[in-house]
Parts: structure tokens; C-alpha cells; sequence
């Protein structure tokens, strides 16, 4: 590989399309966005000016084609997506109400679920500086687990560092196994982006700064914990600081959790302080809810240099 298909971050998991409700033709109206919390992640990256290729797989439809003309506005390298011509592309839909938004998936046999280790993109994974991925990249099926659990021994092999975010879906999973294999990849990871209902189902602490003392303690070098509205904590065993809420006319919420982690990966790896990445997260995430869809709201970089400016 040369050293021009070098990527700052290799994101892997389940990409999908969205088809989000906007309020309009009481309730009908649905938006046609796209999804999936690894590929979210992989364009806020992306966005704030991360070199980003993905690993998936997609099937031989519509959907996956979709995908595809997306990563590519986006200048995500999707070279690493095989394409699964007996599977199908995975999609789902928002809803919203007055108790906030909520997800219907159709992702059972999906292309990425079936993906195999053997289908990994190696040296992408190995030329790069982080490895991503989530709860949801191995809850999805017994084979992404383990696909997952390959990309991460290649990634350490190569010396390559791992961002791994909590992400626990109880409807994939049940909660003892998403505990077992989210702890041991809590072990295994240099960056836990993990959320705050997430580590306290699986934990069972409450205390943010509990939480993070855990999270360092198995051994990750960083942990940006997202706390919602109440902001972040972001830590190391050398310092930790509290990064308040960044303020925002939120309508969806959608994706925010990705923005951080896409926006702090990116900020991160680029030689930004921990309070520097931190902060710049915040605001990402926090422009992320001003509009509808997980990824059309992400903001770009120079909205968020706005932002911190003023």
C-alpha cells in the first residue's frame, strides 16, 4: 500500500439508510437520510478533515448503491466494502413524539452481519493510525463479532491504535453477552467513547466520574464519556476535564453521540489536548441536533471553528 492510501481512521460496522419522520402530512412525510452509527462516525471524521476509509459490506441493491455516492461526496474510501450480492443493505426508520425519537431497524441477514475476517481490508486496516468500531458492529451477528475481533488483533499487531464505542442495543443482544464482550473490548481499546446509560447498564455505577475511573482501570488510554445535555468528561490517567454542553436549538438528536466521536477521533489523532478535542466535540455534536437525519445535520469544520470562535 502506498503511502497515499495512509488513512487517519478505519471506521467498521453496519451502514444503513434512514428514512426519518419530519413532522410534515401528519406524521407521513418521511425524509430519506442515511445511517448507521460506524458510518456516521466515519463522516463527522471525515467532515472535520480526518483522511477516513470504511469496512463493511453492502448488498447489491439500491440502498448499498446509495451509500456508495455518499462515501464518495464525502471523501470516505470505500474500497474496504465488499459488496454481498445474496444479502441486502440494511435500512430503518425514526419516529418522533413527545418522548423524544425512537428507531424501527430492518437489519436481520443484512450484508454487513454476514461479513467474514477473511474480507477485512488488512493493509488498510494495519496503514492506519485508529481502528473504529462499536457495541453495534458486534452485536449484530456471531460472525461481525468475530469479524470485529479480528480487525482489532490486526489493528494492535500493526501497532495501530482502537476507538471503541459502547453503543449497547439490548434489542441485538442480551445484556450479559453485550457486558462480556463490551468489557473485554473496553480492555482492548486506546479511545472508549462510551455513553453514559450504556456503561451504567453494563457496570451498573452511576457516578460519571466512577464510570471513567472503571474505563481507565481495564485499561483504555483515554475515555471520552458523553454525558447527553450535560456535556462530556473526557480523561486520561493524567488529566480530566468536564466539557459543559455546548448550547443549541436541538429538533433531532440523531447521530449526536457519533459526531462527538467522530469529531473527537479526528481532533484527537490530529494532535489536539484532550480539553482542545474535547470541547470541539461538543460543539459538533451540538450543531449535529439542529436539524433532522443522523448525517446531513453533521456539521463541517469550519462551522465548528465558527462556532468555538464566538
Amino acid at each position: 500500500m502506498s503511502a497515499t492510501d495512509r488513512f487517519d481512521i478505519v471506521s467498521f460496522g453496519e451502514p444503513m439508510v434512514e428514512f426519518n419522520q419530519t413532522g410534515e402530512q401528519d406524521g407521513r412525510a418521511y425524509l430519506q437520510g442515511f445511517g448507521g452509527d460506524s458510518s456516521n462516525f466515519a463522516i463527522a471524521a471525515a467532515r472535520q478533515g480526518a483522511r477516513v476509509a470504511y469496512a463493511s459490506a453492502l448488498g447489491d441493491d439500491s440502498y448499498g448503491r446509495m451509500l456508495r455516492a455518499l462515501w464518495d461526496r464525502e471523501g470516505v474510501d470505500h474500497r474496504g466494502v465488499a459488496t454481498d450480492a445474496a444479502a441486502y443493505t440494511a435500512i430503518y426508520f425514526v419516529t418522533h413524539d413527545e418522548r423524544g425519537h425512537h428507531f424501527h431497524f430492518f437489519r436481520k441477514g443484512s450484508a454487513a452481519s454476514r461479513m467474514a475476517p477473511a474480507a477485512l481490508p488488512r493493509a488498510t486496516i494495519e496503514g492506519a493510525k485508529l481502528l473504529h468500531l462499536s457495541g453495534i458492529s458486534l452485536a449484530i451477528s456471531a460472525q461481525a463479532c468475530d469479524t470485529g475481533y479480528a480487525a482489532i488483533e490486526m489493528a494492535r499487531a500493526a501497532g495501530v491504535k482502537v476507538s471503541f464505542d459502547t453503543n449497547l442495543r439490548l434489542k441485538l443482544w442480551p445484556l450479559a453477552r453485550a457486558r462480556a464482550v463490551m468489557t473485554d473490548v473496553m480492555r482492548l481499546c486506546h479511545l472508549c467513547l462510551p455513553s453514559y446509560d450504556d456503561v451504567a447498564a453494563i457496570t451498573g455505577l452511576t457516578e460519571p466520574e466512577a464510570i471513567v475511573d472503571h474505563c481507565l482501570a481495564l485499561g483504555a488510554e483515554v475515555v471520552a464519556l458523553k454525558l447527553g445535555d450535560k456535556g462530556a468528561i473526557v480523561a486520561s490517567a493524567n488529566e480530566r476535564h468536564l466539557i459543559e454542553p455546548h448550547p443549541c436549538r436541538p429538533v433531532d438528536a440523531t447521530g449526536a453521540g457519533d459526531t462527538f466521536g467522530g469529531a473527537f477521533a479526528a481532533r484527537w489523532i490530529a494532535g489536539d489536548s484532550l480539553a482542545e478535542a474535547g470541547r470541539y466535540a461538543a460543539v459538533a455534536a451540538a450543531l449535529s441536533t439542529e436539524g433532522y437525519g443522523a448525517v446531513e445535520p453533521i456539521p463541517r469544520a469550519e462551522q465548528v471553528r465558527s462556532r468555538l470562535r464566538h
